[in-house]
Order: structure tokens, then C-alpha cells, then sequence
């Protein structure tokens, strides 16, 4: 028999990760998805007791966090539960739901910055059509990133989430890569 390995998203047994002067960024290899729609006449879940979302936005609970992805639909994700059937354990909390299992079908790349939020907004003024003054912690959305449809979310002041359909992997760490490494020449 084939002496087989699963690859992660950017085809490599490791995450990759990159590091600028200002900024970070990494694959994430470990963060389960599992999206959730409300059935027709459903009272509104509060899975692993958090309380989900309303548009535009991202919370983040003690075990897992969510954004709004459109009406009466969500993105769960558990960080840490990539290897789990997270999406059976999501199921298990709203049983009156649509829970259909996502892990798989996305990248997730995390951007983060020691320098404070003034990289964070630099990169992200480079490659998404976001209103950045409104786009604070707590955040998320879907939008286009070099005619790439993805979600960002801004975990933090310092900490942003890029999460794009695994199938262009490859082409969304390229242009966060060339964009940081273009804003590190400004820096020096």
C-alpha cells in the first residue's frame, strides 16, 4: 500500500508562514468550519453558548466564534478542531439547523502585526475594497481580493483573517505575500 500524507491547503505537510518587517503571516492549519442556517420557523441557536452575529460582524466565545454570512446563516469555527467532526459536534448544539461541514473547503491565512494596527490597515488598503475606518475589531465581511471572493475578519487591532476557498490557496498567499513584502520596502 501507497505510503500516503495529507497535505494542508498550500500542498505541504507543514503551515506556511512568512514574516516581514512589520507583519506575519500564516496558514492555519487548524481551524474548523462548519457553516449553520436557520430552518424555516427555527428559534435562533446559541451554539457552544454564543450568541450569534448579526451582519457584518464576527464573536468570538470560549470555544468558538462566528461570523454572519447571510441572512439567518453563519460560519462556525473552532479553533484547535480541524481533526474533529466539528461539524457533527455544531449539529449536536443546534439540531434544528442546517450544519454543513466546511473545514475543507478553505483556506484560512492569519495576518498579524506587532507594530500595531497601522500595518494591519496598510496591507488591507492594498487588496480589499473595505471601509477601514469601520472595519474595527469585531468585524467581518465577504469581498473580493484580487478577483478572489474571500471572508476577512479583524480578530484583533492586530490580528486579521483572510479565509478563501481552498482551490486558490496558492493564489491568495501570493498576493498577501507580494503585498507585505511591498509595504516592508516602504518600511526600510
Amino acid at each position: 500500500m501507497a505510503n500516503l500524507k495529507p497535505l494542508i491547503a498550500l500542498y505541504a505537510e507543514k503551515p506556511r508562514s512568512a514574516s516581514f518587517a512589520t507583519l506575519e503571516i500564516r496558514e492555519n492549519e487548524n481551524l474548523a468550519l462548519a457553516s449553520l442556517a436557520l430552518r424555516r420557523e427555527t428559534v435562533e441557536p446559541q451554539p457552544f453558548g454564543l450568541n450569534l452575529p448579526g451582519p457584518g460582524c464576527w464573536v468570538a466565545g470560549q470555544e468558538v466564534a462566528a461570523f454572519w454570512t447571510g441572512p439567518d446563516q453563519w460560519m462556525i469555527e473552532a479553533q484547535g478542531r480541524s481533526e474533529e467532526d466539528f461539524a457533527a459536534n455544531l449539529k449536536e448544539q443546534a439540531p434544528s439547523c442546517s450544519v454543513t461541514e466546511q473545514t475543507g473547503g478553505w483556506v484560512a491565512v492569519e495576518i498579524m502585526s506587532a507594530a500595531g494596527t497601522e500595518a494591519i490597515e496598510a496591507l488591507l488598503e492594498k487588496l480589499i475594497n473595505i471601509d477601514l475606518a469601520e472595519f474595527g475589531p469585531g468585524r467581518a465581511t465577504r469581498t473580493v481580493l484580487e478577483q478572489m471572493t474571500c471572508f476577512v475578519i479583524r480578530r484583533s487591532e492586530t490580528q486579521v483573517a483572510v479565509l478563501g476557498a481552498r482551490s486558490f490557496a496558492a493564489s491568495l498567499w501570493h498576493a498577501l505575500e507580494i503585498a507585505a513584502k511591498k509595504l516592508e520596502g516602504k518600511a526600510a
